[in-house]
């Protein structure tokens, strides 16, 4: 935890582990577990232009500025072509989030948390956040975390934790510098270890699951935050 700032700043990502989330929220991890069920109740998401039946998801947004989040009214998920070429360019128009699961007393110290990040990032500023809980399951026999394939998000900081892996193989990690060819790949399998990305700096993908047992459906969850300066991403 002591390195996480100094580690995000100098390659562009960083990983933080279960002890160090747990750091960060004054508060054991365990509690995290409260969150687990919300998962399991996320709408289809019905935006999939490969087809696909396997990513379930919901989203809302939020303002962050030092120790204060505000919900804002809901709006739909918007990302430029540029960012995503699969399904960049049009609105989106997801669930949002259950009130239970906003209500929960470590959801707002977790959003403070991540956005000190990026205000020791990029100094200290409001913050424009849009939180997408996602699972990715096998129902098709195979399921993919990002379609999209390497992306950057075009915001300031983006931040993915591992909710938990289910009855899957696959999902591994992958981190490139957006310029020059440094990279690397790695798996996150720790429940609520989390990974930072400076978006303006490095390119990400996972890449798609698998179950461990045919007759097995698995899924992978995961609660994606972005944080962006200014506003918004809206068309």
């Amino acid at each position: 935890m002591a390195d996480l700032d100094t580690t995000l700043a100098a390659q562009g990502y960083a990983v933080l582990d279960a002890d160090g989330a747990a750091t960060l929220l004054h508060h054991p991890v365990a509690a995290l577990e409260d969150w687990r069920p919300f998962w399991d109740r996320l709408p289809a998401d019905r935006y999939l232009r490969d087809g696909g039946r396997y990513r379930r998801r919901r989203h809302s947004c939020f303002i962050v500025e030092g120790e204060q989040v505000t919900l804002v009214p809901h709006r739909p998920h918007w990302q430029p072509v540029e960012y995503n070429a699969l399904h960049g360019g049009i609105e989106r128009h997801f669930e949002p989030m259950e009130t239970a699961h906003l209500a929960h007393p470590l959801w707002a110290r977790w959003l403070v948390a991540m956005a000190a990040r990026a205000s020791a990032l990029k100094g200290a500023r409001p913050w424009y956040m849009e939180a997408h809980p996602f699972r990715i399951d096998t129902t098709d026999g195979i399921g993919r975390p990002t379609p999209e394939g390497a992306h950057r998000d075009g915001v300031d900081l983006v931040t993915v934790t591992l909710v938990g892996r289910e009855a899957i193989k696959g999902g591994e990690t992958r981190v490139f510098a957006a310029q020059g060819r440094a990279g690397e790949r790695f798996t996150l399998s720790q429940a609520w270890s989390t990974l930072l990305l400076d978006d303006e700096r490095v390119i990400h993908e996972s890449t798609p699951i698998q179950p461990l047992r045919p007759e097995q459906p698995g899924h992978r969850d995961t609660l994606v935050l972005t944080f962006r300066a200014g506003s918004f991403q809206g068309p």
